[in-house]
């Protein structure tokens, strides 16, 4: 392999997440927090702030990288057009899943990859959509105690027993709904001329 293949691959985020899923390439990933304000502009569309925040988190960390493979994600739940952000408490988890209950849910996913050594870049955002069972009290209280996903946009963890919430999905990689679509990821790579294999 050239030297020039080995760069590091850098992931602009904080998320455990999207390092675990990093992880599968079998290489090195450093994890810097981009320390981005996420907050959303007026009139701005749940895709259009995914997309925005995965550019602004892989630019915030590009600037301080020379020779590097920069990866930033954002994502954001949408019911009925309206964003559902990490719960943070169980009260909190519990509503969003009653929402949800039965209902189709978006996950918008935002994703930018910077080749810091020549300045190249690709960006997107990939389109998950999701149909939640009908949802007891009792299951959803049952779910979250043996989950807790307070971290996780719109309550749920798909890599676990989230996936039991689930009656009907559409679209092209699961991976997306944990915060980072793969696919899209090696297209991207691809484009670079980085390579996975």
């Amino acid at each position: 392999m050239r030297d020039y293949d080995q760069r590091q691959w850098v992931l602009a985020s904080s998320s455990r997440y999207r390092a675990a899923l990093l992880s599968r390439f079998g290489r090195e990933v450093s994890v810097v927090p981009p320390g981005v304000n996420e907050r959303a502009l007026e009139e701005e569309s749940p895709a259009q702030l995914a997309g925005r925040l995965a550019v602004a988190k892989a630019e915030a960390v590009a600037v301080n990288e020379s020779c590097a493979i920069v990866i930033g994600s954002d994502q954001v739940a949408t019911l009925a057009n309206e964003v559902m952000g990490k719960p943070g408490s169980h009260d909190n988890a519990l509503k969003q899943l009653q929402k949800c209950s039965g209902q189709w849910v978006r996950f918008s996913t935002g994703l930018c990859v910077i080749d810091t050594h020549n300045g190249r870049r690709c960006s997107g955002v990939e389109h998950f959509d999701v149909h939640f069972r009908e949802l007891s009290t009792a299951s959803i209280e049952g779910y979250l105690q043996q989950e807790q996903p307070y971290d996780c946009a719109g309550s749920f963890k798909s890599e676990g027993l989230g996936v039991a919430l689930f009656q009907e999905w559409r679209g092209r990689d699961p991976n997306a709904l944990i915060g980072l679509p793969l696919m899209l990821l090696i297209d991207y790579l691809s484009e670079l001329d980085v390579p996975v294999l």
